[in-house]
């Protein structure tokens, strides 16, 4: 397959074309803005294949879209370029909505364009994948699960932004028949995360002597997926999944907060114990709660295991000890990063 992805150079998209340029024989065109949190460096270890090729350019740029499907001839769309972070998102919702929104109809219409082009047979395989979250969902309380009929209710500007481009696909697929995948997905975590989000977050400050802080009394749940059983998933889904059809991923992996927090001070004292003697846990501070905090998330992820045979391979406890040592033994990578762009600082107070 030729498979565009968007946004391959943030996290989860980088993840997923080190997976299919690692573990597939299909051709990747990556189409990324290189906004502050893309990050090539993460593509090194494929980015020699000449099955691989990285364009810089913006999703909303509609001459540029229709270029690159003309010229890459896709068989799949892998859309992950968005903004994805919460608290920048109450700092700055503008954006959000310019990216996740009409960014997300830019693609929409230049796919559907090119989709119009294809012989019957390139139509019936072809797939435009939205990647999305479930914080789309809202708020669960102590039981519960999302699944792919739990009604929305965004509660951020990002995760509004988002609810707002799941609608489009949706829409695009029913009004055009255009063949969409629509995945939400819980909580990701691994090697490669940019340090505003909370587990590189966390990594980082403790080996830097930092407060750690944790948004109000730490009590808020998160179903953690392990970012390369994310990219199995994905690949599963644009390979074998049924057009129209939603699918939830997620990690079975919930957890408090503060419980994060706390496994990754133990993991960094087993394996690079502060000079003090004293426990990294000490250095946990906790702050005013995020405006509008969802107090949980939680995935039945059970229909994609059902249909596609997809189930996370890679357990809470495995993921944060390799995560923590990747971080210990890629101090660069995130070096670079902080050293340029970023400055660990709290973001999304909501002052308006």
């Amino acid at each position: 397959m030729r498979v565009l992805v968007t946004g391959g150079a943030g996290f989860i998209g980088s993840a997923l074309i080190r997976h299919l340029i690692g573990e597939t024989p299909h051709e990747v065109l990556n189409l990324d803005k290189l906004t502050y949190a893309g990050v090539l460096s993460s593509l090194v270890p494929i980015d020699a294949s000449p099955r691989y090729r990285f364009v810089q350019g913006d999703i909303c740029d509609g001459m540029l879209v229709a270029r690159l499907l003309a010229e890459f001839r896709p068989d799949v769309i892998a859309h992950l370029a968005a903004e994805s972070h919460v608290d920048r998102s109450i700092d700055g919702p503008g954006e959000f909505i310019q990216t996740n929104v009409v960014g997300t109809f830019t693609m929409l219409n230049q796919a559907l364009g090119y989709w119009k082009t294809l012989d019957g047979a390139g139509q019936a395989s072809f797939r435009f994948h939205h990647i999305s979250t479930d914080e789309v969902f809202g708020s669960l309380g102590d039981e519960g699960y999302f699944t792919e009929t739990t009604a929305y209710d965004p509660r951020s500007p990002y995760s509004a932004s988002k609810a707002g481009s799941d609608h489009l696909v949706r829409a695009w697929g029913h009004t055009y028949g255009l063949p969409v995948l629509v995945t939400n997905c819980s909580n990701n975590y691994g090697p490669y995360h940019f340090p505003e989000k909370l587990i590189p977050l966390i990594i980082i400050r403790a080996l830097g002597g930092e407060p750690l802080p944790v948004y109000g009394d730490g009590s808020n749940v998160r179903d953690w997926l392990f970012v390369e059983d994310h990219a199995r998933a994905l690949r599963a889904v644009f390979e074998t999944g049924v057009p129209g059809e939603t699918y939830n991923v997620g990690g079975n992996s919930e957890r408090k907060n503060i419980e994060v927090v706390k496994a990754i001070c133990a993991e960094l004292d087993r394996l690079e114990p502060r000079a003090d003697g004293k426990a990294y846990a000490d250095q946990i501070t906790h702050v005013a709660d995020r405006p509008g905090h969802d107090q949980r998330y939680a995935i039945d992820a059970s229909k994609i295991k059902a249909e596609l045979g997809w189930e996370p391979q890679v357990t809470f406890e495995q993921g944060i000890a390799q995560t923590v040592r990747w971080y210990l033994e890629n101090r660069g990578w995130w070096g670079d990063i902080l050293a340029k762009r970023y400055d660990t600082g709290r973001l999304g107070l909501a002052k308006g």
